[in-house]
């Protein structure tokens, strides 16, 4: 399992580079099928991925996504949200003229799924349109990533204090603090070290300290958000499309929730 792990995550890492460094277009399918497939992983686990519900999901998804592409080349000047709304509006609609196929929990579901997959995950894209993206877009990978891997060092040494004992049992308050120092640190490490690529950002080394720091404190509540919904719907994985991972949502849980903070911070400080 270790070995697995280890292979698919350095196969994602390189992937996730190449593509980054494309951006563009490239970048934009990559996200936009994470999205898709996040979202099928979210309504399988209310079992209404195959249902007249889960396929609006998706179709709206495809929509938001192609109508942000649009505004982000100049070519569409409205909200790309209109698409969300939209969705939600027929989700209704089949609700109501189909009742009692689907139950309430379903149909809030399904439309909650619009906005914790495609709308913070297509923030990744977001990012990389900014100015000084390709440089900017690493913030989150240090706010989320970096964050667990602080925390998890920290809580081992000296974790005592059991922060969510009935959601996940290991994760202490020492930890919480470790990663959140330690995230804001890397922050600053990478601020100075790329802060010449990082003209946009005033005062680079002092802005990514505070964005990885904020980053990993929502970074803790987006992986906790995804623990309790699998706990919820008892489920061990979302997916088994990366090996020794689980699906995008296990790999990508914590992403989904950093990604819009870096891009609106980024945005205040000048980006």
């Amino acid at each position: 399992m270790f070995w697995t792990r280890l292979a698919s995550g350095i196969v994602l890492v390189i992937v996730a580079f190449l593509t980054i460094m494309a951006g563009g277009n490239v970048w934009f399918l990559v996200v936009s099928l994470l999205s898709l497939i996040g979202l099928y992983e979210l309504y399988k686990t209310i079992n209404i991925e195959r249902t007249l519900p889960g396929w609006i999901g998706c179709i709206t998804t495809v929509l938001y996504c192609i109508l942000l592409h649009e505004n982000a080349g100049g070519h569409f000047t409205g909200n790309p949200f209109m698409a969300v709304i939209a969705g939600f509006l027929v989700i209704c609609a089949v609700y109501v003229f189909t009742f009692p196929k689907f139950k309430a929990d379903q149909i809030a579901f399904s439309v909650f799924g619009l906005i914790y997959v495609p709308v913070l995950m297509m923030h990744l894209y977001q990012i990389r349109e900014l100015p000084d993206g390709l440089f900017i877009i690493p913030l989150v990978f240090l706010s989320a990533w970096g964050n667990d891997t602080c925390a998890y060092c920290v809580g081992m040494l000296i974790g005592k204090h059991k922060m969510t004992p009935k959601l996940s049992p290991k994760k202490s308050v020492e930890g919480l603090i470790g990663g959140i120092v330690g995230a804001a640190l890397l922050g600053m490490a990478y601020g100075a070290l790329a802060g010449s690529h990082l003209p946009s950002l005033s005062h680079a080394v002092a802005a990514c300290g505070v964005i990885c720091g904020v980053g990993a404190v929502i970074a803790v509540v987006g992986d906790l958000t995804a623990s309790a919904i699998k706990r919820d719907t008892g489920i061990k994985d979302y997916g088994r499309l990366i090996p020794g991972h689980g699906g995008v949502l296990d790999r990508f849980d914590s992403i989904l929730f950093t990604a819009p903070i870096v891009y609106f911070l980024a945005i205040y400080f000048g980006a």
